[in-house]
């Protein structure tokens, strides 16, 4: 897919978030930008997450017909809902990252400012880039099945009582990961082979700045070579699972005996047989749904047109990470 053209309008979608003074200067912020710069946009405000896929499909659709950028303004459950549209209906992609650690934006160099951020979708051209699926079902950063889709779902009843901060989901995290779970017993086929294997959650990784933070080389060159990464802790005691997590948090989970890594291009992952699953929570960028089993996931290569401009100046930057895996693998991040 070409550049856009100087003419190609945007339309973003835009989560609501933080509230509606907040939201009203976010998008007043869009607008002065874009339109200083005699470019039209459309903004579409997105006030509940169980509508964002509907939102962002409607958008999608209408940015195909009209030649326009589709523009994803979130963290990262939103740009994945948004991209995955992108991809279904050829949209060129651009990203204004509003999360709290912002992965996917930090890994490609789009600012985490505001104005910065659609500052940079002006001058910005197209690189394709990857994206992982799990039966169809498109993520930008990770996905997993286990422990981890629980942690996230405990994670959110502790916010509801006890208030979203990084404190909260920390503790959060540390009180699902250290209690009783079950572990899964999963069979894996890759490259025609079947594997057996059991463990608490099964961790697949699209995202070289994730990989790199918790210490998983060479695994953080899986995605630039066209692979999904895979991290499966094996099933160990509480003590040994926080040495695990404490591990993640200094970056060298990849010197612990208790993992298995690898990376892949396609795998699928079933049930035992005669075990009677049918279906298995999954967690996509933080979003958790049910799946029908088995899992087929795939690494597409290139197929995301992601808007991406080169900076003004470099920048290290401070660390990078989401929140949902810095609160699992890490509580000092």
């Amino acid at each position: 897919m070409q550049d856009p053209g100087p003419e190609a309008p945007y339309y973003v979608v835009l989560n609501a978030g933080s509230g509606r003074t907040d939201t009203e200067l976010r998008c007043t912020t869009i607008r002065e930008v874009l339109e200083g710069a005699g470019r039209r946009c459309e903004i579409e405000v997105v006030h509940e997450g169980a509508r964002m896929p509907e939102a962002a499909a409607r958008v999608a659709q209408k940015a195909a017909l009209d030649a326009a950028i589709l523009v994803a303004a979130g963290g990262d459950g939103t740009l994945n809902a948004v991209a995955h549209e992108a991809v279904r209906h050829g949209c060129v992609f651009g990203v204004l990252p509003q999360g709290t650690f912002n992965y996917f934006g930090r890994t490609h160099g789009i600012p985490e400012d505001l104005r910065e951020a659609v500052q940079a979708l002006l001058r910005a051209r197209v690189r394709h880039v990857q994206v992982g699926t799990v039966n169809g079902r498109s993520f930008l950063v990770n996905a997993s099945v286990g422990l981890y889709p629980r942690l996230l779902e405990e994670r959110e009843n502790d916010k509801r009582q006890y208030g979203r901060s990084r404190v909260v989901a920390i503790l959060s995290a540390l009180k699902t990961a250290l209690g009783r779970h079950r572990n899964l017993r999963i069979e894996l086929e890759l490259d025609g082979r079947a594997h057996r294997l059991r463990t608490p959650t099964l961790f697949v990784g699209n995202n070289r700045l994730q990989m790199e933070q918790v210490g998983m080389q060479p695994l953080d060159h899986a995605v630039e070579e066209g692979r999904l990464a895979a991290i499966a802790p094996r099933p160990v005691g509480k003590w040994r699972m926080l040495a695990l997590l404490l591990r993640g948090a200094l970056g060298r989970l990849g010197e612990a005996e208790d993992v298995t890594a690898f990376a892949f291009r396609s795998m699928t992952v079933r049930a035992p047989f005669l075990s009677g699953r049918r279906r298995i929570k999954v967690a996509a960028d933080g979003e958790v749904c049910k799946l029908e089993l088995p899992l087929r996931f795939e690494a597409l290569e290139g197929r995301l047109a992601l808007l991406v401009a080169e900076p003004l100046e470099a920048s290290s930057g401070p660390d990078a990470g989401d929140e949902d895996t810095a609160a699992f693998w890490s509580a000092a991040q």
